[in-house]
């Protein structure tokens, strides 16, 4: 039998894999199961799925995109390129989306996802309704006027097996990608503000040793496209974000309008990445310390070279989902692609930390990291409250794992 790993390939599941095919069978399965976790997409880079239990797929149950008043229910296991395409041909749109179409809409939400925009939340931040299916195998749906909503819908798979979401819809929306080289990486901390209010979604690129920062600005259409900007100007052709590879799964950029479910992530989604030879970590730090960030991480530079591929700087607006990275306070993204060593890659990590820890950074629940539950504790504020709600929901432990013993354990670890 083919050993099940995530995209990456740097994680091996224990498996198999059960994937239900009705609601009533996922019910069934759960009340019956002594552990249970599901499996996504695959697109997070540390255990967070993994389980010697019972390892579920939502992605067989019944296929759902049901358009209501200025929202959309759609199936958990349904990938958010499926359900945009969806959309845009009803002439609807989401407020955002992250880098890769491929990724499942529940996966997504659970852990955190985002996109970019000075103005825009993360991907959790548009779900108004969820159903789930609960540790006694009963289906419980929470919405926005519910006490336990803000808590359940980031939840790492700590409450029950997501069967669908209810997000928010607007008209549908064109976008203009275009991009930009050769910013000064000076620029980037001294007119941070300019550079990343300057589209609707801004994204940019360096190793934070290269003097010239990529910048990729993704503008409602009709925004007008200056040849300089910043003392950059436009790429003379399509890029890819890792400047030596071939542009040629990116989506339409030179300006040409589009429609935001193919403009607003970084890939298209007809060519599926197989695999990704990469580890991926984030960091999440108040807007208001992005230039001190910056800072650290260039004094960074030499240690990240030999082991970084690429790393991102993004935007997300404040939002009270309990354990979003951006809960609370408007946030800048630190996304790191290293290569797959993870010998090589695991110091330069904790050095990352080590110089960002101290400004407050909140890593990324799904991708590898180097902090432990005390600081997990100390740096997302609403982890206790959390905690004490996954131990009354779940009081046998059902959908606990290691990877939630080890950074949300139920007692508070001892400093």
């Amino acid at each position: 039998m083919t050993q099940l790993t995530n995209w990456a390939g740097n994680i091996s599941f224990a498996g198999p894999l059960q994937r239900p095919r009705s609601v009533p069978e996922l019910q069934e399965l759960v009340a019956g199961a002594e552990k249970v976790r599901v499996l996504g997409t695959g697109h997070s880079f540390n255990k967070i799925a993994d389980s010697t239990g019972t390892l579920v797929s939502v992605a067989d149950l019944p296929q759902v995109v049901e358009v209501g008043d200025s929202c959309v229910t759609v199936s958990a296991g349904l990938r958010y390129g499926e359900i945009t395409a969806a959309l845009q041909s009803r002439g609807l749109a989401l407020h955002n989306l992250g880098s890769l179409p491929h990724i499942s809409v529940a996966g997504a939400c659970a852990t955190g996802t985002h996109g970019s925009g000075d103005t825009n939340g993360p991907l959790a931040d548009a779900v108004r309704a969820i159903t789930f299916v609960n540790a006694a195998g009963e289906l419980v749906t929470l919405t926005r006027d519910d006490a336990e909503f803000a808590a359940s819908v980031i939840s790492l798979g700590a409450l029950g097996v997501m069967v669908s979401l209810t997000l928010d819809v607007q008209p549908s929306y064109d976008i203009s990608q275009v991009v930009y080289d050769g910013l000064p990486v000076d620029r980037l901390g001294s007119d941070f503000a300019e550079v990343m209010g300057s589209a609707y979604s801004v994204s940019a690129f360096t190793d934070w040793v290269d003097p010239d920062v990529m910048v990729w600005r993704k503008m409602r259409a009709g925004a007008p496209i200056e040849s300089e900007w910043l003392g950059a100007h436009v790429a003379d052709g399509p890029r890819h974000p890792i400047k030596s590879m071939p542009a040629d799964y990116a989506t339409q950029q030179g300006g040409v309008p589009g429609p935001w479910n193919e403009r607003l992530p970084h890939f298209r989604l007809e060519f599926t990445p197989s695999n990704g030879d990469e580890l991926q970590s984030e960091y999440f730090v108040a807007r208001s310390k992005a230039a001190e960030a910056f800072e650290a991480l260039r004094s960074l530079g030499n240690r990240l070279a030999p082991v970084i591929q690429v790393s991102e700087v993004r935007t997300i607006a404040a939002d009270e989902l309990w354990l979003s990275p951006s809960q609370g306070r408007d946030t800048v993204a630190l996304h790191f692609t290293w290569i797959q060593d993870e010998a090589a890659v695991l110091p330069v990590v904790s050095a990352v930390e080590d110089a960002l820890n101290p400004l407050g950074a909140r890593p990324h629940w799904g991708k590898v990291f180097a902090a432990d539950a005390a600081y997990l504790r100390a740096c997302y504020p609403k982890v206790a409250d959390f905690i004490d709600l996954a131990a009354k929901q779940d009081p046998t432990g059902k959908f606990r794992n290691p990877y939630l013993e080890t950074y949300l354990p139920l007692t508070p670890p001892r400093v």
